[in-house]
């Protein structure tokens, strides 16, 4: 095992990465938009309950290959920080990269995750909203 792999399952989350999966949290699950991404949730399958589990995508509206990438790795980094404290387990979670991703302030990405997780009523209720020291946790 890796120490990636170590890291994301101590915090909770695990990945994403079968297209199927994508298709179910599209299809069943219910989605909030925002300037900088769109956050789609769903109720993991029974035969694989556990912890909470995030996927990444951007389309080619976004940009090339490289811009796609660099969104990505922004999401990845905002669901480090806002996911791993307020996923609820037993959901999966596909964050969803927009051309405003590439630019958009670092702190108000956080933001729009935090409130399209609000709005989808699929944050955790009380404790720290992310792993953010310097935004100030209310």
């Amino acid at each position: 095992m890796t120490a990636g792999k170590a890291g994301a399952d101590d915090a909770g989350l695990r990945r994403l990465k079968q297209r199927r999966d994508f298709l179910r949290v599209a299809a069943k699950g219910r989605k909030a938009a925002r300037e900088g991404l769109v956050l789609q949730g769903a109720p993991t399958p029974v035969a694989e309950v556990g912890s909470a589990r995030v996927g990444f995508t951007a389309s080619r509206k976004v940009g090339n290959a490289v811009a796609r990438n660099r969104a990505k790795r922004r999401l990845r980094a905002v669901a480090d920080l806002v996911l791993r404290g307020q996923a609820l387990a037993g959901h999966d979670y596909v964050l969803i990269g927009r051309k405003a991703t590439l630019e958009r302030d670092f702190a108000a990405l956080c933001g729009d995750c935090r409130q399209a997780l609000r709005r989808l009523k699929l944050a955790r209720d009380g404790g720290p909203r992310d792993g953010n020291p310097r935004e100030g946790n209310p």
